[in-house]
């Protein structure tokens, strides 16, 4: 049978795991705190080693796009239409990007329609025009 004191850690630790959930893994121990001050709960920073929660950094959100240009935007030949009725009538290529635990990546990829398969791709840090 656990102590009393074992107890209400693990009760202190529940509270903590659920304010952390709540946050979406965002909070700290010192935002928990102020979650939880009508708990009077303490020693949250000890609690969220102990559970192995980390915090996920916020990162704000950086704008890659200029849609208000004077530059010429290629023409829409497609124009929706992504079946093609014959072989090497129609490729497309997009570039997206992604989340990793290291930081962002580019991911280039090139789809034959025909066959709807990925011709290739390249994954970079950077988005060059390799």
């Amino acid at each position: 049978m656990p102590s009393p004191r074992a107890e209400k850690r693990a009760e202190r630790d529940v509270l903590i795991q659920e304010a952390f959930d709540n946050s979406k893994a965002r909070n700290g121990a010192s935002r928990i705190q102020e979650d939880l001050a009508e708990h009077d709960v303490k020693t949250i920073r000890n609690s969220m080693v102990r559970q192995g929660l980390v915090a996920k950094a916020a990162r704000k959100f950086k704008v890659t796009t200029d849609s208000n240009h004077t530059l010429p935007v290629a023409p829409n030949l497609l124009e929706q239409d992504f079946n093609a009725t014959g072989p090497n009538q129609k490729w497309v290529g997009d570039i997206t990007y992604l989340i990793t635990s290291e930081g962002w990546l580019y991911l280039a990829v090139i789809i034959y329609l025909y066959s709807r398969t990925v011709i290739g791709w390249s994954m970079s840090n950077r988005m060059t025009a390799n």
